[in-house]
């Protein structure tokens, strides 16, 4: 087996045992890193040889000294560019922050340093993770290593393609609307997005505080329970954070569904689910029942309020967010400009491109005086209506499954004519977000382009273990899933 066809997990452990050392990790994600990031555009930023390989030797002596026994030390990993890096360039993909390089480190890439993990660097995103297709990007699109006429998906778009294209093992990723989930069924590989609170937001540049949440984007769901155990944790820096009693995460890989209940909500496949991604993702419920879980269909009668709830919601959250943005204290300044307000408005023309200027727009009507209760109330209101409903669908279901988008990867271009489209196409993951739960998607076919499918799972607030449990389950029916051609001539 080629380094690249393993899974970090696996790769952990060959170095654990001694067959691979760290730096051979490395230089192999390296190697790879040089022969598709020319086409594919993965990254913002690789850091330096000589500096990833100083930590290699670090965390290798770590190994043999029995420091770091943990399932991912070792092994290499990317960072989705909103998130803090000390010392490392963090630009969120825009031009406002294009020189900005923090003194601190957000508390997840931290947790993740602790485990052993290595660098590699940061991966391109929607600017400031507004947008589904890594279009928006200041430094330019990122391609869908299955075929590079598509669009990875977004805004975590870069750590999807990352991680498929076999540039590095796993990768982090923020999900704010589901731009962890629709990218990971996009480029054929596990992306989960868990309770609201789980992960901390400490460090996360934020775009919608209230619905953002980092999770885990691995090749399969062995590797994703693993990494989320290692950056799950309490952090009194963040009042969003809750302390859970069990971070045991990978205890739930048992392949055992039998009596777990299946909710299936009619209104995710009816008008506008493509007819490919509909037969996979019943295909794949199909694997659960043979398994002994029992399946229903259900109502979920909240899903077409949905999409306007959060992007009001989220736009009036980013236009706040976003204000910090102004030329004075870092980033990007305009050169010419005449008085302070000139030079705010100078450097946010400039700084900041279209998508994101029309968030904060959206968002600053929404909140201006006249229209908050009309718009930003009323959306809290319906924000509270869907996760009544969720609570409700809980309480008689141990998941709910449906896709996690309704066609496969648009092609380049097609997403960005249309804004309106391309936020039509949340419409399976926002809700989650909304409801502060837990979801997960795991590939389950591909149509007949051979671009990947996946299908999204769902549990109650905190129920992580379950989600694991079912995914793992569908995994072990399915069997492997085809590797990426990007990844085929990897060593």
């Amino acid at each position: 087996m080629s380094l690249f066809n393993m899974t970090a997990v696996e790769l952990g452990k060959k170095i654990k045992a001694g067959e691979v050392t760290v730096v051979d990790a490395c230089k192999a994600a390296l190697e790879q890193i040089k022969a598709t990031e020319k086409e594919l555009n993965c990254y913002v930023q690789v850091l330096e040889e000589a500096q990833i390989m100083e930590r290699a030797r670090e965390v290798q002596e770590q190994i043999d000294a029995g420091v770091l026994t943990g399932p991912l030390a070792g092994v290499p990993v990317a960072i989705k560019d909103n998130m803090c890096t000390e010392g490392i360039t963090t630009t969120c993909s825009s031009k406002i922050l294009y020189n900005f390089k923090p003194t601190f480190s957000s508390e997840a890439v931290i947790n993740l340093e602790k485990e052993g993990a290595v660098i590699l660097g940061k991966t391109n995103m929607d600017e400031f993770a507004m947008g589904s297709t890594t279009e928006t990007s200041y430094f330019g699109e990122t391609k869908n290593p299955w075929n590079t006429q598509h669009v990875p998906g977004g805004s975590s778009g870069g750590s999807a393609a990352a991680v498929a294209a076999g540039e590095c093992f796993y990768a982090l990723g923020s999900d704010t609307g589901g731009s962890i989930r629709q990218p990971a069924s996009f480029c054929g590989i596990v992306g989960m997005k868990p309770t609201y609170g789980t992960v901390s937001r400490y460090g996360l540049i934020a775009y919608g505080s209230s619905l953002d949440q980092i999770g885990p984007m691995t090749k399969d769901v062995t590797d994703c329970a693993a990494v989320l155990e290692a950056i799950a944790s309490y952090d009194s820096k963040d009042s969003t954070s809750f302390k859970r009693e069990d971070y045991d995460f990978m205890s739930a890989l048992v392949d055992d569904v039998k009596g777990l209940k299946i909710g299936i909500p009619k209104d995710y496949f009816a008008k506008g689910l493509d007819g490919e991604v509909k037969e996979a993702v019943l295909g794949a419920v199909k694997k659960l029942e043979e398994k002994g879980a029992i399946v229903e269909e259900f109502d979920l009668h909240m899903v077409p309020y949905a999409i306007p709830a959060y992007y009001v919601i989220a736009s009036a959250e980013a236009s706040s967010n976003l204000s910090r943005f102004d030329g004075v204290k870092y980033g990007y300044r305009a050169d010419e400009f005449e008085g302070l307000h000139n030079m705010y408005k100078k450097t946010r023309s400039e700084g900041f491109g279209p998508e994101v200027k029309r968030r904060i727009m959206l968002g600053s009507f929404v909140l201006s005086s006249g229209y908050y209760d009309a718009y930003y109330l009323k959306a809290l209101r319906t924000k509270a209506l869907i996760k009544k409903e969720f609570d409700q669908a809980f309480e008689k279901y141990d998941i709910i499954i449906g896709p996690a988008a309704p066609t496969t990867a648009p092609k380049l271009g097609d997403s960005l004519s249309d804004p309106l489209k391309m936020y039509l196409g949340d419409i399976y993951t926002i809700s989650v977000n909304l409801a502060g739960l837990p979801g997960i998607s795991v590939p389950c076919g591909r149509d007949q382009n051979g671009l990947p499918i996946g299908v999204q799972m769902i549990a109650d607030c905190f129920k992580e273990k379950t989600l694991i449990q079912a995914a793992y389950s569908y995994e072990q029916a399915r069997g492997p899933f085809d590797i990426c051609p990007a990844q085929k001539g990897a060593k």
